[in-house]
């Protein structure tokens, strides 16, 4: 470990992102120094972040989007920011925070930073991969946190050197998988009807993304609950999460949809701080997302139940078909229906495909391990930088063909670095 490191964490939010706070968490064990910056010091996860040995500064750094006027002020309290606490490195949670920190600082800021990449929406979109890419400068780096994201950099023509894998890890300790049957006292469903669920917060379709649904694929699951209905009228459905940001119309239009077409045997939950011990009750989960990173199936196989996801993003880094779970075409409410009545035919098939996703799950996801691959990946840019002042990059351009990589006369190592669980290896 580099000695006496001090490491800038810009996170968008006090209140989510809890990936990032565990991940902290873990460095600050490790005697690494880190320094928080959220947009509010005081509550969601602050106090937490200080009680596992963070500093916390109070400091909103995302893009506002919604209101362009108030960028200029937003870049001054970053440089700001990083004058006061003079990291050795800066590490972005964010899109937003991302772009924030590298329009603040420049391209040639003497400061590396490394972009832990949430999930993979922005880049499925052409301007916005090209903005990524367009304001990042010589000391920039990637952390992709799925496979699907690592090659779409390298396709966007990053150097492999500046681009590592690393996945979101969290704390696997409560996911017990033991069944406490407190969620199915609260619906009032008896231990023998089969219970469908799907916890995600809702995000309302955004316009600029000319998006007609939410990402999370909510109205694809009514649909195909209304299908499955048709065959096993003995089911229920609970919906877990609620409105994310600025949703609470788009909650509503979902909970109208929802009692439009299936009455009272699917329940909305809203928001919950309880889904470790509620998770067991389940007999199936569903993720049927338009754009994810791993998230949404962590979860359910850590608590030992069946998953049924869409094949988008870094779901199938861990639901693989006929091993771990079940994968459907994304916005295919017909195929995602299928999919849902074949698992809770065949049981003994379901928990099969669910222990073997629950040992990739602890394999992956487990952020003691995953922190010290961030704390390796630190340390590997910091090393680039004291030999070169750049990381893994031609001195003479800021984009660079791999091929021609190969032969630059700076590099993080003579091969790419890439950091791949050994669960995943071929």
């Amino acid at each position: 470990m580099v000695a006496s490191m001090k490491v800038l964490h810009i996170v968008k939010t006090a209140v989510g992102a809890n990936w990032a706070y565990e991940q902290v968490r873990v460095l600050c064990s490790l005697g690494i120094e880190v320094v928080v910056a959220l947009p509010c010091d005081t509550e969601g996860l602050a106090p937490k972040y200080r009680e596992a040995g963070a500093a916390v500064v109070r400091a909103n750094l995302d893009l506002p989007a919604r209101e362009p006027w108030r960028i200029p002020a937003t870049l001054r309290a970053c440089r700001h920011l990083v004058a006061d606490v003079r990291p050795d490195l800066i590490h972005t949670h964010h899109v937003g925070t991302t772009f924030i920190a590298r329009l603040a600082l420049g391209k040639n800021s003497p400061i590396p930073r490394v972009f832990e990449v949430p999930g993979p929406l922005h880049l499925e979109h052409r301007f916005f991969a090209w903005l990524d890419i367009t304001l990042a400068g010589t000391r920039d780096c990637w952390i992709a946190t799925c496979r699907w994201t690592h090659q779409k950099y390298l396709e966007l023509g990053i150097n492999p050197g500046r681009v590592f894998l690393s996945y979101a890890g969290i704390d696997t300790k409560p996911f017990t998988g033991a069944r406490t049957g407190f969620l199915r006292n609260e619906l009032g469903v008896s231990a023998a009807a089969p219970l469908i669920g799907m916890v995600a917060y809702m995000y309302a379709p955004k316009r600029f993304l000319l998006q007609r649904q939410g990402l999370k694929g909510h109205e694809d699951l009514i649909s195909a609950l209304l299908l499955v209905r048709e065959a096993n009228p003995n089911i229920q459905a609970v919906i877990i999460g609620g409105a994310w940001g600025h949703a609470a119309r788009y909650e509503d239009r979902l909970r109208k949809l929802g009692a439009k077409h299936c009455g009272g045997w699917l329940t909305f939950l809203g928001t919950r701080r309880d889904v470790p011990s509620i998770y067991p009750d389940l007999d199936l989960a569903v993720v049927p997302s338009h754009s994810e990173n791993c998230g949404g199936a962590v979860e359910p196989l850590l608590s030992g139940v069946p998953v049924v996801a869409t094949n988008v993003g870094g779901l199938t880094d861990l639901v693989q078909e006929n091993n771990t779970g079940w994968l459907v075409p994304a916005r295919n409410p017909e195929a995602l229906a299928r999919a849902i009545s074949y698992a809770l035919q065949n049981p003994a098939e379901a928990r099969r495909r669910t222990m073997q996703g629950q040992k990739l799950a602890r394999s992956l996801f487990e952020v003691e391990k995953t922190a010290c691959e961030v704390a390796a990946i630190y340390e590997r840019i910091m090393q680039s930088q004291t030999h070169s002042g750049v990381v893994g990059i031609s001195k003479s351009r800021d984009r660079v063909d791999p091929k021609s990589a190969e032969d630059s006369e700076v590099s993080l190592e003579s091969k790419p670095e890439f950091v791949e669980p050994p669960a995943l290896q071929r």
